[in-house]
């Protein structure tokens, strides 16, 4: 027996993210998801545990399958991102990442290797071996993509930059417009100089990777998107620890430029090109989707502009 209550407070946030995103199709999802869990429980033999904190977009939970085999249920509104996680972690198939086990995509459902014991990336310190251990990660899982493929491209993220400024009747809104303007420009010619394509996770930052038993870090939470593999770089630039002043975030920002550009072999203007497009792209889809949220993304966004006026 599943016992959930999404009106519950623990899950009060949920509840706000899902019908922010969703609207009216999210409440109707939100009262069917204790019936969908009941379902998806006795399709693949699941012992559902509560769910993780701080859940955002997808309802997310340790389960026990079989009774000895440790799980992750991930469900959430039906929408080609959550299709797109699921063609990657087929096209992964556990190399550098938690693998999948099962799907229903039409509920929305997949069933994912848990990662144990799963510490985040983001608890290790010094910031220098968070850095080093994302690279090796990313060098692992890209792989060419192939000319036919499901996944969206860097490209069409990009036009979140046209949505923008449709919203906004051509200016910036919220978001300095002399930092939107470099980073709308940046990313147009940094996608249009891109030299090759791969499959990149799309979101791989501190939060993404975890400990775990078959390897020492995996990634969790793919995107799925087609892009050089330079893009790779922007989420994990735009989610440092904790900083108390915008000089120290300029030099971390600097630091973690020197580092992936000796690691991976990248130019150091393009990481910090595609970091600062990225981290105002990010602005954006949390001003989008809730209409809050994208402070952090445009301080990162700051601090990449000042590097770059170096």
């Amino acid at each position: 027996m599943v016992s959930i209550n999404v009106h519950s407070s623990h899950l009060a946030a949920f509840r706000r993210a899902i019908i922010e995103l969703y609207g009216e199709a999210g409440s109707i999802w939100l009262a069917q998801l204790p019936s969908l869990l009941e379902i998806l429980a006795e399709s693949w033999s699941l012992t559902i545990l509560p769910p993780f904190p701080n859940l955002t977009y997808h309802y997310v939970a340790p389960a026990i399958r079989d009774h000895d085999e440790p799980v992750i249920l991930k469900v959430g509104v039906p929408n080609p991102e959550l299709t797109a996680e699921i063609e990657v972690l087929r096209w992964y198939d556990g190399r550098g990442c938690a693998r999948l086990i099962a799907t229903d995509e039409a509920r929305g459902a997949l069933l994912i290797e848990r990662l144990l014991p799963g510490t985040p990336l983001r608890d290790l310190e010094p910031d220098d071996s968070t850095i080093l251990i994302a690279a090796e990660i990313m060098r692992h899982i890209w792989r060419p993509a192939p000319a036919e493929h499901p996944f969206p491209t860097t490209t069409a993220w990009g036009k979140g930059f046209v949505r923008m400024r449709r919203a906004f009747d051509g200016g910036s809104g919220p978001f300095p417009s002399a930092l939107t303007d470099a980073a709308e420009r940046l990313y147009a010619e940094l996608d249009a100089s891109s030299a090759s394509s791969v499959v990149l996770h799309g979101d791989l930052h501190q939060e993404n990777v975890l400990t775990a038993q078959r390897a020492p870090w995996l990634a969790i939470d793919p995107k799925g998107v087609v892009g050089e593999p330079a893009y790779e770089v922007g989420a994990l630039l735009r989610n440092p620890p904790s900083w108390r002043t915008p000089a120290e975030l300029e030099r971390l920002m600097a630091r973690r430029i020197d580092l992936l550009a000796e690691t991976l072999g990248f130019e150091r203007e393009r990481i910090a090109g595609w970091g600062l497009a990225q981290a105002v792209l990010s602005a954006w889809w949390s001003y989008e989707d809730h209409g809050h949220g994208w402070d952090e993304a445009i301080a990162c966004a700051e601090a990449l502009y000042r590097w770059s006026l170096l």
